[in-house]
């Protein structure tokens, strides 16, 4: 059987858990938007044309941020086109996605979805095809109250009060060459410069974002993260990383110990950072937004269901729609683990996506709406992962994968809420074998009692939530878990994450 000893004390404080770190992304792709959370002849439809099952699952996921319109489709996107009438918007070809964009729902639009499901906008400018003009004129007119053009406007399209967004993306992966308007490091390191000072002489209360490498394995990493914020340091709040995963050649191992790699990914970003931060000679610290991050089988999409041809420019097709298996869901809740274990960097994250694309949420046109199986740790985390990360002291059995060395086959980290005065632990087993006894030494807590503790596992680690099966996997209690002075001693089920409540 595997071990694992963690030791649960608020002195071994890493940070504090930023409510953002809870975030989301909607990019105008596939069937995210349209078909997703817009569907105006669904039976749940309300009078926005917003489905309403749809809104109480993103509620119930927890969400607090949503990045948006993209992703690859920003750099291609003008913002005029989806504001003002719906009748006068033009419909656009989306270069990113090889689809037709109508711009039925544009900025006004998400506005008010998002006051329905109660999260908070995030924008990205188009620093690809268009510049820091346009991205003047975009923050004008979301964040200035009237008085000007551009806010006039505004309110004549139906929102007096301006959206008041704080935190802006500066561009979308510019290190990509499949990026519309890719540029060098330098390059787009001068122009997001640019762009992040005139914004702030606008508005100087926005938090801005730097594009850092879309792939921890991109050939310009490390450099790119250098080379941008020796332009940006003094301008930028955030560089952001992008981490999608996937199992490979059947390398199940190497697969469950994806986090490790994220792990590495943000503590090489942060000490990039942190290099230039040393070479300016600044106080200021850059922190991360990993705004994207999930498990994508990108291999799939590149092979099989991407979209091509001069006459072929469909409007909402089904891409990208990957459905999610348990060990996917465990994969999954541990990067979730790796993203709190550096919340003292790592202070604003975007899952991608939300609906349909690689999404936790999945819909049918007309039809119903399930949850994926990713969707039950990140609900359950953003739910239970209040207050004060924690360094848990881990001490657990290895094993060797091919693509990650050695690595711990029990993951963890703890998160502490001084004013609800609860404990919460999160935890994967790796093994595809063997059960896992873990011991939590909480004697620096005073008298403990286990709340709650819920584990996501299958007898079938590819089993999956499906239109024709949607409940076939869930989270279920765990009910090994137990307290014997001051120490708890729960069982974890071969390839599972498990969420323990304390208080």
């Amino acid at each position: 059987m595997v071990s694992a000893r963690l030791t649960i004390d608020p002195q071994f404080a890493v940070g504090d858990v930023n409510p953002r770190l809870f975030g989301s992304f909607v990019e105008h792709l596939g069937r995210c938007v349209y078909d997703g959370i817009y569907e105006p002849g669904h039976p749940s439809a309300d009078s926005d044309g917003f489905r309403a099952d749809v809104i109480e699952l993103v509620k119930e996921l927890g969400v607090s941020t949503i990045r948006y319109p993209g992703g690859n489709f920003v750099s291609g996107f003008r913002w005029e086109d989806s504001v003002g009438p719906k009748e006068q918007r033009p419909r656009r070809l989306d270069l990113a996605w090889h689809s037709t964009e109508t711009n039925e729902v544009g900025m006004h639009e998400f506005s008010t979805w998002l006051e329905k499901v109660g999260s908070e906008l995030m924008l990205a400018v188009n620093l690809g095809t268009r510049g820091t003009l346009e991205a003047l004129d975009l923050l004008e007119y979301s964040n200035i109250r009237s008085g000007t053009e551009l806010s006039n406007r505004r309110a004549l399209h139906g929102r007096v009060e301006p959206y008041g967004v704080k935190m802006w993306c500066l561009g979308n992966e510019m290190d990509g060459p499949w990026q519309l308007g890719h540029r060098s490091a330098a390059d787009y390191g001068k122009l997001a410069s640019q762009t992040a000072k005139a914004m702030r002489q606008l508005d100087p209360s926005i938090e801005l974002v730097v594009c850092g490498s879309s792939s921890a394995h991109m050939p310009t990493f490390g450099e790119w993260e250098r080379v941008v914020l020796s332009h940006t340091y003094d301008d930028v709040d955030y560089i952001s990383c992008h981490a999608y995963y996937e199992e490979k050649n059947g390398d199940l191992d190497s697969f469950l110990a994806s986090a490790s790699d994220m792990d590495h990914f943000i503590e090489s970003v942060v000490a990039t950072a942190d290099h230039v931060k040393a070479v300016n000679g600044s106080t200021k610290t850059i922190n991360i937004s990993f705004d994207e991050w999930n498990v994508w089988y990108l291999e799939r999409f590149q092979n099989i269901d991407k979209l091509e041809g001069l006459d072929n420019w469909p409007t909402a097709p089904r891409l990208l729609e990957d459905a999610y298996s348990v060990a996917d869901a465990v994969v999954f809740g541990n990067l979730l683990i790796s993203l709190l274990k550096h919340a003292d960097r790592v202070t604003s994250a975007s899952l991608a996506q939300l609906v349909n694309v690689i999404a936790p949420i999945m819909t049918e046109p007309g039809g119903p709406a399930w949850k994926q199986t990713t969707f039950y740790p990140f609900a359950l985390t953003s739910r239970l992962a209040k207050g004060i990360a924690l360094d848990v002291r881990l001490d657990a059995d290895t094993y060797s994968t091919d693509a990650y060395g050695t690595v711990p086959l029990i993951d963890a980290v703890a998160t502490f809420d001084p004013d609800a005065a609860t404990t919460s632990v999160f935890l994967v087993n790796r093994s595809q074998t063997e059960e896992a006894t873990v011991t939590i030494d909480l004697t620096a807590l005073e008298s403990v009692i286990v709340l709650d503790a819920q584990t996501l596992s299958d007898t079938d680690v590819y089993a999956k939530n499906t239109l024709d099966e949607p409940d076939r996997v869930s989270l279920h209690p765990n009910k090994s878990a137990v307290v014997r002075n001051g120490v708890v001693e729960i069982t974890l089920p071969p390839v599972s994450w498990t969420a323990l409540n304390l208080g």
